[in-house]
Parts: C-alpha cells; sequence; structure tokens
C-alpha cells in the first residue's frame, strides 16, 4: 500500500481521503486551515497552504510518500506537478501543462494565440491608465489570476469600479495583475471528462446555474445533466474540447472545462486538469459506472488503471436525469439541521452532505467556500427529476434560534 498526500482537506476532497483509505493507503493532508473537515479522516495532517509547493514539497519528503494528488480545486494542481516532478511520483501533467491550466495569463494566452473562442480581455496592474481598456466593452468581469472558488471575482460596469476593487482581487492572488475580460451574457456549461494517451473521452456536459449575487458572479447553486445545449452543440463541444487538450498538451487525466454559450455561440471560459468541485467524484460513476476518483488515486500510487470500461463507453447513450443542488443559507446562526441520512431516503437522493454543524455561524454569501451543503438528485426523465428537487428541498431545513428556514432560493426548478 501507497502513502498519499493529498493536497486540500476541504469538504470537495473528504471523498478522496476516504476512497484512498478504504484502499489500504495511508493518507497525509496538507491544508492551511487548522479545522478543515478532511483532516479529521486522514491518517496524518499538515498545516501547509495547498499553493506552497515548497511546503507541501519538505511535506512529501518528511512522510516519504509515494504519491501526490488533489480533487476539486484548481491551484494546487500545479503544486502537485512540481513536487511529483521534483521526487519522481506518478503525474498525469507536467510542469508547463500545470502552470497553462492555472495561471489565466498563460490560460488565455494559449486561447488567443490558438484561435480558442474566449472573451476579450486585459492584463492590468494597480496604476493601470484609463486607455488601456480601449476597445473593451463594459460591462466587466474581473479576476484574479490563479486564485479559485470565485474568491476575488466580480462583474463591474466602470472603470472606477476596477480601481476600488483591484486590491480586492489581488488579495486572493500571488501576482500584481488581474484579469479584466469582457462579460458575456450567455449560459454556462461544464464538461467533465478524461484523456488516455491524447484521446479525449467526454463523461459529462452539464448547464452550470449560477446565483445572481452583484457585484460577485460565477457562485454555483446547481449542476443539471444533461445540459440543454447538448444536442445542438455536441460536436462543436467535442471539436473545441480536442483542439484544447492537444494545444495545451494533455496526454492524460481528468479534464474539467467551463464554457459559455450565448448570442455569438461558444466561448471557452476556463480550463482545468482535475475532477471537479461540485462532486464530479459522485455523480459521473453514479451517471456512467466510470469511478473517475479511484483512477486518479490508483495513478497517485502508481498502480495499474483498467481503461477498458472508459474505452467502451457511450456518453450520448446515458439516459438519466441528474442534478447536483449546492445550497447556501442566509448569514446567521445555524440552530437546527435536517438529518441528511432521511434526506437520502426521499425519492431520486443518492448522495448529499451537509458542510456546517449545529452552533457554526455563516457568513454573507462572498464565494464558493460559503456552501452549507449539496444533494445529488436523480429522475428517469426530467419531469421525475424536478419533482424529485422539489420533494428533497420541501423536507431539507437548516433553520435560526427563531424557526426561520435559513435555505436560500436563487432559481425555479426549469429543468
Amino acid at each position: 500500500m501507497a502513502r498519499l498526500l493529498l493536497l486540500g482537506g476541504s469538504n470537495s476532497q473528504i471523498n478522496a481521503v476516504k476512497k484512498a483509505k478504504q484502499k489500504g493507503h495511508t493518507v497525509i493532508v496538507t491544508d492551511y486551515f487548522a479545522d478543515a473537515p478532511g483532516k479529521e479522516f486522514s491518517d496524518f495532517s499538515e498545516m501547509v497552504s495547498t499553493f506552497d509547493s515548497e511546503g507541501c514539497l519538505e511535506v512529501a519528503r518528511k512522510y516519504k510518500v509515494d504519491g501526490i494528488l488533489t480533487v476539486g480545486t484548481d491551484q494546487p494542481v500545479l503544486t502537485c506537478a512540481k513536487v511529483a516532478c521534483e521526487l519522481g511520483l506518478p503525474t498525469f501533467i507536467d510542469i508547463v501543462t500545470a502552470k497553462a491550466v492555472t495561471n489565466k495569463r498563460v490560460m488565455k494566452s494559449k486561447f488567443t494565440d490558438n484561435g480558442i473562442p474566449t472573451p476579450q480581455y486585459r492584463l492590468l496592474k494597480n496604476s493601470f491608465a484609463d486607455h488601456e481598456l480601449d476597445g473593451i466593452r463594459f460591462p466587466v468581469v474581473i479576476k484574479p489570476l490563479d486564485s479559485q472558488g470565485q474568491r476575488g471575482v466580480y462583474k463591474l460596469d466602470a472603470v472606477g469600479d476596477i480601481r476600488n476593487f483591484f486590491q480586492d482581487v489581488l488579495n486572493y492572488s500571488r501576482e500584481k495583475e488581474i484579469l479584466v475580460e469582457e462579460y458575456y451574457d450567455s449560459d454556462e456549461i461544464t464538461l467533465s471528462g478524461w484523456v488516455h494517451d491524447g484521446t479525449v473521452y467526454i463523461l459529462t456536459i452539464t448547464d452550470r446555474i449560477s446565483m445572481k449575487n452583484y457585484p460577485h458572479i460565477g457562485i454555483c447553486v446547481a449542476h443539471d445533466f444533461p445540459s440543454r445545449y447538448l444536442h445542438e452543440y455536441y460536436k462543436e463541444i467535442k471539436d473545441l474540447t480536442e483542439q484544447i487538450v492537444e494545444v495545451f498538451g494533455i496526454k492524460n487525466g481528468p479534464i474539467y472545462f467551463q464554457m459559455l454559450i450565448g448570442g455569438a455561440g461558444i466561448m471557452v471560459n476556463e480550463i482545468a486538469c482535475r475532477i471537479g468541485g461540485a462532486y464530479e467524484d459522485e455523480l459521473i460513476p453514479a451517471l456512467t459506472g466510470i469511478n473517475i476518483l479511484d483512477m486518479l488515486i490508483k495513478e497517485a500510487a502508481g498502480e495499474i488503471i483498467d481503461y477498458s470500461a472508459l474505452e467502451k463507453f457511450d456518453f450520448l447513450n446515458i439516459k438519466e436525469k441528474a442534478s447536483v443542488e449546492m445550497f447556501f443559507i442566509k448569514e446567521g446562526i445555524i440552530d437546527s439541521m435536517s438529518d441528511m441520512e432521511k434526506i437520502k431516503e426521499q425519492p431520486g437522493v443518492i448522495s448529499g452532505k451537509l458542510n456546517f454543524k449545529l452552533g457554526s455561524y455563516v457568513k454573507k454569501i462572498e464565494n464558493a467556500t460559503q456552501r452549507a451543503g449539496y444533494m445529488i438528485i436523480t429522475g428517469k426523465n426530467r419531469d421525475e427529476l424536478r419533482e424529485n428537487i422539489r420533494n428533497a428541498y420541501k423536507n431539507l431545513k437548516i433553520c435560526n434560534s427563531a424557526r426561520e428556514n435559513m435555505i436560500m432560493s436563487f432559481r425555479g426548478i426549469c429543468l
């Protein structure tokens, strides 16, 4: 059995910790939060940031690890590649590719240099002059170049707004520039897949539903499968995915691409070489029978991966409908909560978890880290799925001392 270093101990990584331990591996978790929930399930843990490649390298040497991995989070992908390459550990991607898929300066440059459609953008320093935005239409979206979880991401209407939010964006970055891109009025889809010897296998394409919480943007509240754009745009999505994989030199491993579909067609928002953070490690096996988390752990442990199921898989033959419901709650102190095990007894609810405990104080929503929990819900058709979602929320309660249900609704059930 192997000693595996897992970067990140958030709720998105708990399944990876448990799965690796079930397989008999020793798991070491690094996370700069002392109370990161994944640490509770690990064999060992260290208070080291997943962004800190030198710190994680020291941890890897301390525990003499056999492999390193991360799940559901962007920036640790680069740390994984650096540590793996330094110690000669298994890795799907090299440092160059890892940098390209975790730094938006490199990512956007590769998009524009290779004809991959993406919104117009600029890179700005704090001292930028107004004319540097010539040709950019407002509203715009501003982002850190190297962050995650929608931290420091805002939709803004004027140059003065950019100046007002500039330092806040830099607070989530190790760079001295920020990304400013035109807001594209569109719907968003996400593609999860696996690349094996350069061949792309698409596993899911979902509609990514985000809350409207101005000026915050992009905080996801649901993934609906399959995307309503699937049949009209499938060939274009597939061709674009294969182009990205070739341009970025992605030879093996998981991929998670976010695309925008609007009046000007498809544009690529961001790409990542990881399992998605919206519980795709549970959704994908439930829909496809392909356990990508198991594959990821096997690679990190240096074990042989059986790709036969992947190679036989036909994405377009998936019949079941599904939604990953990621719910948020109003600011306040939690006084009572439903039993999620009881919720999972409801029709179509195949998984779920509450992220907070009784007595927790939950702040006003600013980014995806404040997610209160999730449910994965399925149905044989869209009507059944819609009814199962309604029923699950009807039974789900997170209340304050005034017995007010704190769960917030950001969309109608319009699947």
